[in-house]
């Protein structure tokens, strides 16, 4: 089947992870011909954003390369689910609930707050890459509002004063220094 998007630009991203990419796929045994090898799209994306930690262009299309589809339809499917991300995200990735029940219990303060101590803005990176910051409309965990996860972790009734205590954790985790000890 011939080429169905541009030629790719030059790639920037690591040659390993596109290689581990390929053998996922590979081991999908899709059939180019096939109009079902589109139901393994999302699981592709997933492995993709686990591996590239985003979906930029680049990878895009590629994938779209590998299943023999257009750019477009690709990014269709990435704009439409929010999990996927089109944007680098930073080795911590905070998350501030701003659902109604957070929200009505200081959820935005609490994202001031971050903002204010990381010096970036709801939707950025840190210039080392090591935070980002993201607002959610609900986590599912109403009861311990105001709510913010941090990776996997998720931290209830959270106050802007308890900000910089939740970051301590992190940033001494980044800077490669045993974490203090409180006694």
């Amino acid at each position: 089947m011939p080429r169905v998007n541009p030629k790719p630009q030059e790639r920037v991203l690591p040659p390993e992870t596109y290689a581990e990419l390929d053998a996922f796929i590979a081991a999908l045994h899709l059939d180019r011909e096939d109009e079902r090898r589109k139901e393994s799209l999302i699981q592709v994306l997933h492995k993709a954003q686990h591996l590239f930690g985003f979906l930029p262009e680049e990878v895009q299309l590629h994938i779209a390369d590998a299943f023999a589809i257009n750019h477009a339809e690709v990014s269709g499917v990435i704009s439409f689910y929010n999990y996927f991300t089109t944007t680098p995200k930073g080795k911590y990735q905070i998350n501030v609930c701003l659902g109604t029940a957070c929200y009505v219990n200081g959820a935005e303060k609490v994202l001031q707050e971050f903002e204010h101590i990381l010096g970036i803005r709801s939707g950025q990176v840190t210039e080392d890459g090591k935070f980002s910051i993201e607002s959610l409309r609900c986590v599912g965990a109403c009861g311990l509002a105001p709510v913010v996860t941090i990776n996997d972790r998720v931290y209830g009734k959270v106050q802007p004063g308890k900000v910089q205590e939740i970051l301590e954790h992190y940033l001494v985790e980044a800077s490669g220094e045993e974490a203090p000890v409180h006694a």
